[in-house]
């Protein structure tokens, strides 16, 4: 992956790790005899044995650290002068130093959550690993989670595992052959940097990882990690992409949390989520927006467009939402600092025509027109304006409307996040599946993962810059873009190739 020693030591001397190194080995206890290895050359070896795609297993570590050359052992401390004659170090030295970390890292009482010194060193090893020229490019991000399942054995009839701070999740086969299945472990969450709306491209870098077991409900978890990043000034929250996964979850586990600290959504809707939710001064609660009580109810059924339609099918969609969009209450007002903003009707905006408002009215005949309006006008058709709570649409409200086209765009960076759960799970790559990693709780398997996707951004920030690079020389020198190889035949190629007749 492109990261070597040099690399690694560099990557764990950045001030947040080494003091969080320090603040861990500080915890560690002190034998009779001085400690051979330090904690960061541990460190350094777990992130020698992700970067050379090697299984995360404590011997792999030992065997990345032994294999170093002479002056490297000498100055990390795995060979050292003991009793008149060099002694190397042994893997009962790593895994023993391994059950301190443990020990030192994990709650008085495993719950199946981070504790807060390991998710401070997870967080700064990650944000190590992205370079600072790279922190500002976006405010924008992605989220979601996958399954990683561990090496113990479940529980059996006595519901005793060698795992305790692993649970029973349920993953979900979105691939080919891939069907719905239950799996004993945890779920990782990775929050992915994305491009802004009208922002240059950025690489996907992961910013921000939890992992908890999946007795534990990995929305509020990785919800709590970005705000607490958010409040300690290490990511800007701006656009957050998710699906309806997200969205469905209580008001309280997601939207006002991240809303609250200064997040703008992105989301796809989960189906019972989507239509007329009720109404608030009389204006229909639909899709996060507030509409005119007299929208044509065909314009509600409007869902999301399907994937692979034609150009027809687009302009048909795109068609429908424009007009839907002409019956939203407006707004007249940003939210306040509790989370109150002002709407107005659309016909005093000049998009509906409506005999309850006599000034629309006036307008011309390419506006729609309200020809039923209320007998008995609801307050939104009587006031100028009403008050909007966050607690209105609080499941709902996002960025654009949904599910319109500029939805459709938005929504269409959100793949970033699956590139990167691809990535771990790939086995040409870190390949976190079963074995794996071999260490039982919750503290082994967080301190390899965080360390394989420091180790990961590097390698997606190389690559980028390296493209970014050849673009610019292209351009420069009038040469064409670089395209995409061609990696199969095609039926057209196979028809018209000339055959050899027997």
């Amino acid at each position: 992956m492109g990261v070597d020693l040099a690399r690694a030591e560099a990557l764990v001397d950045t001030p947040a790790i080494a003091e969080q190194i320090t603040r861990i080995a500080a915890a560690l206890p002190i034998g009779v005899r001085a400690r051979q290895c330090p904690l960061r050359t541990f460190v350094v070896g777990m992130l020698l044995t992700v970067a050379d795609h090697r299984p995360a297993h404590l011997s792999r570590v030992h065997a990345a650290l032994v294999s170093l050359g002479e002056e490297d052992r000498l100055r990390l401390g795995v060979t050292v002068d003991w009793r008149s004659s060099p002694h190397v170090l042994t893997y009962r030295q790593v895994e023993y130093l391994n059950a301190l970390v443990e020990t030192a890292l994990r709650k008085d009482e495993p719950d199946g959550l981070a504790s807060e010194v390991l998710q401070g060193f997870v967080d700064a090893l990650i944000e190590a690993g992205v370079p600072a020229r790279q922190r500002e490019g976006s405010t924008s991000l992605a989220v979601d989670w996958t399954d990683v399942e561990s090496f113990a054995h479940p529980p059996g009839h006595d519901g005793i595992s060698a795992d305790p701070e692993a649970a029973w999740g349920h993953r979900r086969g979105g691939g080919p052959g891939e069907k719905a299945a239950l799996f004993f472990g945890h779920y990782l969450s990775l929050a992915t940097m994305v491009r802004d709306e009208d922002g240059p491209e950025v690489p996907e870098l992961v910013r921000q990882m939890t992992l908890s077991a999946c007795s534990n409900d990995p929305v509020p978890v990785v919800v709590t990690s970005l705000v607490q990043a958010a409040a300690d000034g290490r990511l800007g929250l701006g656009d957050v992409l998710c699906d309806s996964g997200y969205a469905h979850r209580v008001p309280e586990h997601f939207a006002l949390p991240l809303r609250a600290a200064g997040a703008k959504l992105v989301m796809d809707l989960h189906p019972q989520d989507r239509g007329p939710q009720g109404t608030h001064h009389g204006a229909i609660c639909h899709n996060g927006n507030l509409y005119c009580p007299g929208t044509p109810t065909k314009l509600f059924e409007l869902s999301p467009l399907a994937r692979g339609a034609n150009a027809e099918e687009v302009s048909a969609h795109d068609g429908r939402a424009t007009e839907l969009a002409r019956y939203k209450l407006g707004r007249t007002s940003a939210d306040d600092a509790d989370g109150y903003h002002r709407v107005g009707c659309p016909a005093l905006m000049g998009k509906v025509r409506c005999p309850l408002r006599e000034s629309s009215m006036a307008l011309d005949y390419t506006r729609p027109e309200i020809i039923s309006p209320p007998k008995h006008p609801p307050t939104c058709c009587t006031q100028l304006t009403i008050t909007v709570p966050p607690s209105v649409n609080a499941k709902t409200a996002q960025k654009h409307d949904y599910p319109g086209p500029a939805w459709r765009r938005s929504y269409a960076r959100r793949s970033a996040v699956e590139r990167s759960n691809a990535r771990v799970k790939d086995p040409a790559t870190i390949d976190i599946g079963k074995g794996w990693c071999r260490l039982m709780g919750l503290v082994g398997p967080t301190l390899f993962l965080a360390a394989a996707i420091a180790v990961r951004n590097l390698a997606i920030t190389d690559a980028f810059e390296a493209r970014q690079a050849d673009n610019e020389h292209r351009a420069t020198t009038g040469l064409p873009p670089r395209t995409r190889r061609r990696r199969r035949t095609t039926l057209a190629q196979l028809a018209g190739a000339t055959s050899t007749p027997p």
